[in-house]
Parts: C-alpha cells; structure tokens; sequence
C-alpha cells in the first residue's frame, strides 16, 4: 500500500459525498417542480456509490488482503445518478395549469424531510472524510519531525 493511498481514499469520498449533496440539493429545489422538458413532473435523483475498484467490500476481504500485502488503494466512486422509480404525488387542484382532464396535479416524489436527512448524513461523511485526511496529514507530518 501506498503512503498516499490514505490521501487518494480519503479525496474520493470528498468528491463523491460533494457530488451526493449536489444532487440532493437539486432534490430540494424541485421539490415543487410540475413540468420539466421531458414533460411531466421532476423525478427524485439517487446519486449511486460503490468501492472503487481495486479496494475489498468486506472487512473480513480486506484483512485477509492487508495479510497478503495485496491491499491496494481503494476509495469510492459514483456508479450512477439514477431516478427514484416511487410513485408521483397526486393532489387535486383543476385551477393549476399541469392538472390533467380529471382535475390531479402530478407532483415530484420528493420528500423535503427525507432530502434534508439525507444531506446531514452526506455532510457527516463528508467531515469524516476531512477528520481522516487531517490525521494522515499530522501522520506525515511527525514522520517528517523523527526525521529532523
């Protein structure tokens, strides 16, 4: 394993949990979003993420690797940005321009709640990401004060 191998795992999961919080971001903001170009009403996006290759996707993998010297650097990547397949919210209101013949305004499957929840989770992975960094950062650093 690299000694930058910390560095680079720790600057995909930045890149990645900021990309997640991008997209729950344009969530929230088309949370009311009744027309879109492709017509009909925005659908909610899921940001994918998987290990990158290379890096194990179990703990039990990844210690019999590490007892191999076989663990190479790892990290995460965005698989896909895909749209949530859940239903649309109907609500009858025949005075807004997007209701259909029966009357029903088609809304985005978008929950505020749970988009607000998602972005505190995205945002703690993302401070875990910077504490990790900053403690490979003080490690290189007092490697380098033995040296003096």
């Amino acid at each position: 394993m690299n000694i930058f191998d910390s560095l680079n795992i720790s600057a995909s999961g930045l890149s990645a949990e900021r990309l997640r919080m991008d997209v729950i971001s344009s969530n929230i903001a088309n949370a009311n979003t009744t027309r879109t170009a492709k017509g009909g009403p925005y659908r909610r996006q899921i940001a994918l993420l998987a290990p990158d290759e290379g890096s194990a996707t179990s703990f039990k993998a990844a210690l019999g690797r590490a007892q191999e010297k076989e663990l190479s650097s790892g990290g995460v990547r965005v698989v896909k940005i895909m749209e949530d397949p859940s239903p649309t919210k109907k609500v009858y209101d025949p005075k807004h321009p997007d209701a259909s013949s029966d009357g029903y305004v088609e809304y985005p499957n978008v929950d505020v709640m749970k988009e607000m929840v998602e972005m505190i989770t995205a945002s703690r992975a993302y401070e875990a990401n910077i504490t990790t960094l900053n403690a490979t950062k003080n490690i290189f650093m007092k490697t380098l004060e033995i040296g003096r």
